[in-house]
C-alpha cells in the first residue's frame, strides 16, 4: 500500500469495528494548527476538519475453521465459459486506468499453498488509536502532545497488493490449490438456489476475490467474501457487507444479472465482475486488462474444479 490512501481504509474499517456491535458515522481527517494530522469519528475543536468516510456495519463473527478439500482439476472445461489468450505482466502495462483490486484485511492473510510460486508482495504496517474528550482517534504516526488520551492501542495490519486471483505471480496454482468445499455451505446453496447459478461458480468467485475471507476490504472499498463495491451492495440490497450471509446473498444475485445480461457466458460474466459491465460493453467483450484477463482465466479454472468436486460428493 502507498501513503495514507491505504490507510483511509484501514481507519474506516476500524472505526466500523473497535465498539464490537452495530455502528455508523463519519471519519474525519483533521489538521490542526501545529500542522499535526490524525483521525478522527468526529469534528476535533480547534482544528480544520474535513469528512473523507461514512460507515456503518456490525463486528462480524467468523464461523469455525473452514475444511479444506483437495480434488484434481477435470479433463475438460464444462459450461459455456471460453477461454481467453493467455497474458503476462501488469494491468498498467495495457491500460493506465485497470481494476483495482489491493485487499487489505485486519485478519490474517491467506497462505500460498504452493510455496515455490512467489507469493504477492504483503505490505504491513500499524496505526495507533487512542480517546481523548470521548473521541476516538487514529493516527499513522506515534501520538505526541495528547495529554489526557486513554486507551491507547497499536493496531497492526496487513495488505495485499492484488486480489487473490488477479496478480500476475499470486502464490498459487490454481489448476492444484487446495478448494473449499466447507466455508459457507448453507449461505452459498441458499442463494445460487434463489438465483439460478452454478454453486460451483459462486465459490469459484469468493475464492479469486477475497479467498473466503468475511473481513476483505479494497482500497476503493470494495467489501467482504464477495468485494462488493458499496454502490454494488445498495444496489442488490445488502445493508452490511461484512456479514457473511448478506455479502453472498448481493454478491449472488449481482452474478446471476451479468450472466443473463451475457447469455450464461461465465468469461463475460466474470470479467463484468472484475472490471465492470460497462468496460466489457465497452470493448464488445473481456476488456483489455491484464489483470482482468488473468482473473478471467482462473475463474474458469476454479469454477470447472469445485463443478467436479461437487459432483464427485
Amino acid at each position: 500500500m502507498k501513503g495514507i490512501q491505504g490507510l483511509l481504509a484501514v481507519f474506516c474499517a476500524l472505526a466500523a469495528m473497535s465498539a464490537g456491535q452495530a455502528v455508523a458515522g463519519t471519519v474525519y481527517r483533521c489538521d490542526g494548527a501545529d500542522g499535526g494530522r490524525s483521525y478522527s469519528s468526529k469534528r476535533v475543536s480547534g482544528a480544520s476538519c474535513t469528512p473523507i468516510s461514512a460507515y456503518s456495519t456490525k463486528r462480524y463473527k467468523s464461523p469455525a475453521p473452514a475444511s479444506w478439500m483437495a480434488t484434481p482439476a477435470p479433463a475438460s472445461a464444462v459450461g459455456s465459459a471460453t477461454t481467453p489468450a493467455s497474458v503476462a505482466g501488469s494491468p498498467a502495462s495495457i491500460n493506465t486506468s485497470p481494476p483495482a483490486t489491493l485487499m487489505a484485511s485486519t485478519s490474517a492473510a491467506p497462505q500460498p499453498a504452493t510455496p515455490s510460486y512467489q507469493a504477492p508482495r504483503l505490505v504491513r504496517g500499524q496505526v495507533y488509536s487512542y480517546i481523548k474528550d470521548g473521541v476516538r482517534h487514529y493516527s499513522s504516526k506515534v501520538p505526541k502532545g495528547v495529554s489526557g488520551a486513554s486507551a491507547m492501542r497499536t493496531i497492526k495490519y496487513s495488505f495485499l497488493e492484488t486480489c487473490y486471483a488477479c496478480g500476475a505471480k499470486p502464490g498459487v496454482n490454481f489448476g492444484t490449490l487446495r478448494l473449499n468445499m466447507a466455508a459457507y455451505n448453507n449461505e452459498i446453496a441458499s442463494a445460487a438456489r434463489e438465483y439460478g447459478v452454478d454453486e460451483a461458480i459462486v465459490r469459484a468467485i469468493i475464492h479469486a476475490e477475497s479467498a473466503f475471507n468475511p473481513n476483505a476490504l479494497s482500497r476503493v472499498g470494495a467489501q467482504g467474501l464477495m468485494q462488493l463495491m458499496p454502490a454494488t451492495a445498495r444496489r442488490f440490497g445488502v445493508s452490511n457487507a461484512f456479514d457473511a450471509g448478506q455479502n453472498i446473498q448481493g454478491g449472488v444475485k449481482y452474478l446471476a444479472w451479468l450472466l443473463k445480461r451475457f447469455d450464461g457466458n461465465l468469461t463475460l460474466a466474470a470479467a463484468g465482475y472484475n472490471a465492470g459491465e460497462g468496460a466489457v460493453a465497452k470493448y464488445k467483450g473481456v476488456p483489455p486488462y491484464s489483470e482482468t484477463r488473468r482473473y478471467v482465466e482462473r475463474v474458469s479454472v476454479l469454477a470447472d474444479r469445485y463443478r467436479g468436486s461437487i459432483a464427485a460428493k
